[in-house]
C-alpha cells in the first residue's frame, strides 16, 4: 500500500493499537500521529495532536478511523475533499488479508456477538481453521494469516464504510440505536445494511429482521439466502439451546441463526451442537452473579429498549428490581413501560437521564414502585435497604447508553458487580 505522508489515527484504543503496529511492520520510517476526542492519547510511536490541530488534513497521507469515532465528523468529509483516503483497521485487513479466504460478517442492533461467538465455536469443533475477529475476538488486523476461515463481529460503525463484501452475511435485526453518531435513524439503517449492500455471496437473516422491509430490499439481486435448517435439526438445536448457558428466548433464535452460517460455512452437525455446549455467556450480556440468595444479572450491553425488554422476557417468572436508565439519545420507551406493568418486575430503579422518563411513564400506568437514583452507586445502595423477600432477581438492563457516567458498559456492567458483592454479600446471608 502507497502512504504518501504522515498517518493520523483518530482514537487510541484496541483497534488503534492494532493499526499502529501493522503500520510500522508494514512501512517501518512512516511517521503516525494519534488523536483522540477524550483527551490527550498515548500510543507507542505516535506522536499526540489535539483534534483541533488535526483538522489541518492536508499535513496527512492518511487517516486511520477508530470505530467509536462517527464516520461523520467534518473533519472526514474535509479529507475526502482534499483527496485524502479515510479508512479503518478492518478495512486495512480487507485490502491486506481477504482475498483467498472464507469471510463471515455477522451484524444487528443486538445478538451479534453471541451469534458471532456461536459461530465460531461451531465452525471450531467442526474442524474447521477459524478465528474470531471483530468487537469480540481480536481486531481484524490481528487476524493476519492466521486462518482460512474468518468470522467478523461487526458494529454499524464498522459496517458503515466496510469496502468489501463478505462470502456470508448476517443480520440479526435492527432497531433503532446510535442515531447520534449516524446522524440520523435513516442512515443508522443505511449504514447497518451497508453490509448487505456490498453484496455477498449468501446472507442470513434473523426472525425479526425478516420482517423490515428495508432489510429485504437491501439484498442485492446476485444474492443467496442460506439454506434455512430442517425442521428437525431447528428443533434439535433449540432444545440444546434451552439446556446450555444461552439464556432467553433471542438466544435460542440466535442459535439457530448460527447454526444456519455456521452449515453454510462448513460445519458439521455434530460441531454444531458441540458449539452449544461449549458457548460461556460474554461479559455484560445477561451475565449471571450469585450472591447469596439473590441472582444478579449483569446485561450492562442493553443501550436500547428493545433489548431490556428482551432481558425481562428471559427472567420471567423471577421477581425482579430492575435497574434502568443512562445517556440520552432520545429513543422511545413507550411500548417498554407498558410492558413493565406484564412482567414479573416489582421495582424499579431509575437512573438519569433516560431513567427518569421510563420511570414517569411507570408511574402513571402500573403500581411498580419506582426508585429515583442519581448514581449506580445510589441505585444498589437504596435496593440494600429494601426488605429481602421483596425481590429474589436484581437486573442491570439500562436499556441506554452508559456515556453519561461511565467511560463504557463494561465499566457500569464491572460497577453492578462489585456493587452486588459489597452490598448485598452480608444481607443475602443473613
Amino acid at each position: 500500500m502507497q502512504i504518501d505522508g504522515p498517518v493520523l489515527l483518530y482514537g487510541a484504543g484496541r483497534e488503534a493499537r492494532s493499526t499502529a503496529a501493522f503500520l510500522r511492520k508494514q512501512h517501518p520510517e512512516l511517521e503516525l500521529f494519534v488523536t483522540s476526542d477524550d483527551g490527550e492519547a498515548q500510543l507507542d510511536g505516535a506522536t499526540f495532536v489535539t483534534p483541533e490541530a488535526a483538522q489541518d488534513v492536508s499535513r496527512f497521507g492518511l487517516i486511520v478511523k477508530s470505530p467509536g469515532v462517527s464516520l461523520y465528523k467534518p473533519i472526514f468529509q474535509s479529507a475526502r475533499e482534499a483527496g485524502i483516503k479515510v479508512t479503518s483497521n478492518l478495512n486495512l485487513w480487507g485490502a491486506h488479508y481477504r482475498d483467498g479466504r472464507t469471510v463471515v460478517a455477522i451484524s444487528g442492533t443486538k445478538g451479534k456477538s453471541t451469534t458471532a461467538t456461536l459461530v465460531h465455536l461451531m465452525l471450531k469443533h467442526s474442524g474447521v481453521d477459524v478465528i474470531l475477529a471483530g468487537n469480540v475476538g481480536i481486531p481484524p488486523l490481528d487476524a493476519t494469516d492466521k486462518a482460512q476461515t474468518v468470522v467478523l463481529e461487526l458494529s454499524s460503525y464498522q459496517t458503515a464504510d466496510i469496502d468489501f463484501a463478505p462470502d456470508i452475511a448476517a443480520i440479526s435485526n435492527l432497531y433503532p440505536e446510535h442515531v447520534d453518531w449516524h446522524g440520523g435513524l435513516d442512515t443508522y439503517y443505511r449504514d447497518k445494511l451497508n453490509l448487505i449492500a456490498k453484496g455477498p455471496k449468501l446472507v442470513a437473516i434473523g426472525p425479526q429482521a425478516a420482517t423490515v422491509e428495508r432489510v429485504k430490499a437491501t439484498i442485492p439481486a446476485g444474492t443467496q439466502h442460506v439454506p434455512p435448517l430442517d425442521i428437525d435439526l431447528s428443533d434439535e438445536i433449540l432444545m440444546a439451546a434451552m439446556t446450555s448457558r444461552l439464556k432467553g428466548a433471542h438466544n435460542h433464535d440466535n442459535a439457530r441463526l448460527a447454526a444456519a452460517i455456521a452449515l453454510a460455512a462448513g460445519a458439521t452437525r455434530e460441531g454444531i451442537f458441540a458449539g452449544i455446549e461449549a458457548f460461556v455467556p460474554l461479559p455484560h450480556r445477561l451475565e449471571e452473579l450469585q450472591v447469596g440468595d439473590l441472582l444478579f444479572v449483569d446485561d450492562s450491553i442493553s443501550t436500547t429498549p428493545e433489548a431490556t425488554k428482551v432481558a425481562l422476557a428471559a427472567y420471567k417468572g423471577k421477581k425482579i428490581a430492575l435497574v434502568a436508565g443512562g445517556h440520552e439519545r432520545q429513543q422511545d420507551y413507550t411500548d417498554l413501560a407498558n410492558l413493565m406493568g406484564l412482567t414479573s418486575v416489582v421495582m424499579l430503579c431509575c437512573l438519569p437521564v433516560t431513567g427518569m422518563r421510563l420511570g414517569r411513564m411507570v408511574s402513571e400506568n402500573t403500581p411498580i414502585p419506582v426508585i429515583k437514583a442519581n448514581t449506580l452507586d445510589e441505585a444498589m445502595q437504596a435496593l440494600a435497604k429494601v426488605p429481602k423477600d421483596t425481590f429474589d432477581t436484581v437486573i442491570l438492563s439500562p436499556g441506554a447508553p452508559s456515556y453519561n457516567q461511565f467511560r463504557n458498559f463494561e465499566e457500569r456492567g464491572d460497577r453492578f458487580k462489585a456493587l452486588a458483592q459489597s452490598l448485598f454479600g452480608d444481607k443475602a446471608a443473613s
